[in-house]
């Protein structure tokens, strides 16, 4: 180990400017979760009662899981936590959210789009007053126009490959879509058995446009236009294009978290950090003395590779995250004061400080592997099986003592190292 000191010492200064550089600014490279950064909880209950026939409940759910993953992947919200809870249930936790109403249009849309045409012959007025014609209803749009429209669905969004916005002559925004090929076919044959009709674009039965059908469709193409503003025709892109949910699904809970609690929060875990850091540092400073300064630079250290390691990994950062670091503190001492101790005990046998160190290190080594591999596998145990705030906990947790591992081990017994070289009799004081 002796002969490896400097080059060790080269790594350790090496991998702290990568993990400076990693961190800064810290702000922007570590992600704070719902509890820290403000946000939406919003727990969805599926309504059974409209389930499709010969569609379970379990498979309509995680269909829906599914859905609701990809239209918020689309949304653009970093880390979101997406789980199932109990048979009917789907908790979504958006972090940094700033227009819950839009994400709660977007999420809990069953965006079920349909192809019907309209009943011109049929008498609006009349059905108006009840008297619908056998085989149609009455459909509004967004600005409450009533249609009489046929109630055979002719396609369905399932057709769909792909939507995009695309900007009108005037401006306007609407949303441009591509059917499958097997679509694209049959939409081609519907526009050619019925030229002349008006055929309406039904989106969760809200006529989105009616246009007429001037000629046979081919290539796949359709549009759906109306007074859409730009964030409107984003939100019809989204709910298309990731698909339409199986069941209809209700918010029984919806929870807003603001970014001042959030702010709240990592005040607290700091100063309550700060506060342990402190303590620690000066105990093992009076406690130990000189060999107390170097395990205190090594959890110094510690926590520099533990936030670096955050950072690097995208990992979100939650208040039970903050309880990890601040545990980690006290933990990362505990390697510490076995081997100060173990060496205490060959200082007093009358061996020479290199020889105590070295002895030292090499028994404590494995009572201090075998007390962090435990606890990293409950650690990894929590983040397999935890959802959430768990996971943030298991995850500083797991990186924590990794680091701690490297400094206690490695890093203060390179420093024990440099300061004995050359100095075989050097008293040691512990």
């Amino acid at each position: 180990m002796r002969r490896y000191s400097r080059w060790v010492l080269l790594f350790v200064v090496a991998l702290v400017a990568l993990s400076i550089w990693a961190i800064y600014p810290p702000d922007k490279k570590i992600n704070l979760g719902l509890d820290l950064r403000g946000g939406m909880h919003l727990v969805l209950e599926a309504d059974l009662k409209r389930l499709p026939p010969g569609e379970s409940a379990k498979d309509a759910v995680e269909s829906a899981l599914e859905i609701i993953r990809n239209r918020i992947d689309q949304f653009g919200v970093r880390e979101p936590t997406i789980a199932r809870e109990g048979q009917t249930r789907i908790v979504v936790d958006l972090p940094g959210i700033k227009n819950p109403q839009r994400a709660i249009d977007i999420i809990g849309k069953t965006a079920l789009l349909e192809f019907k045409l309209v009943d011109e012959k049929g008498d609006l007025s009349e059905a108006l007053k009840g008297n619908i014609p056998p085989g149609d209803e009455i459909l509004y749009d967004s600005e409450g126009k009533a249609y009489l429209i046929k109630s055979k669905t002719l396609l369905t969004g399932s057709a769909i490959k792909d939507a995009r916005v695309e900007i009108g002559q005037w401006g306007q925004p609407y949303v441009a879509l591509d059917f499958t090929a097997k679509g694209a076919k049959k939409f081609a044959d519907i526009t050619g058995r019925h030229v002349g009709e008006r055929l309406a674009i039904i989106l969760d039965n809200v006529v989105k446009s009616a246009p007429v059908i001037k000629t046979r469709i081919t290539g796949g193409k359709a549009v759906i236009e109306g007074n859409f503003s730009m964030d409107e025709a984003n939100e019809l892109r989204i709910v298309l294009k990731s698909g339409a949910l199986p069941v209809p699904f209700n918010i029984i809970q919806n929870t807003t978290i603001g970014p001042s609690l959030g702010k709240d929060s990592i005040r607290k875990g700091l100063i309550s950090g700060i506060i342990g850091l402190i303590g620690v540092i000066i105990f093992m400073a009076v406690y130990y003395k000189k060999a107390g300064l170097i395990a205190d630079a090594a959890l110094l250290l510690n926590l520099l590779f533990l936030m670096a390691a955050l950072a690097a990994l995208k990992a979100t950062l939650t208040l039970p995250g903050i309880a990890g670091i601040i545990l980690t503190i006290g933990m990362s001492v505990d390697a510490n004061v076995i081997i100060f101790e173990r060496i205490r005990e060959e200082l007093k046998r009358e061996r020479a400080p290199r020889s105590a160190v070295d002895t030292g290190y090499d028994r404590a080594l494995r009572t201090i592997l075998d007390a962090n591999i435990t606890t990293l596998i409950t650690a990894l145990i929590l983040f397999q099986f935890g959802t959430g705030p768990i996971k943030g906990f298991a995850t500083t947790l797991s990186i924590g003592i990794l680091a701690s591992l490297f400094t206690a081990i490695v890093v203060t017994r390179t420093i024990f190292n440099l300061i004995l070289e050359g100095k075989p009799v050097q008293k040691l004081s512990i």
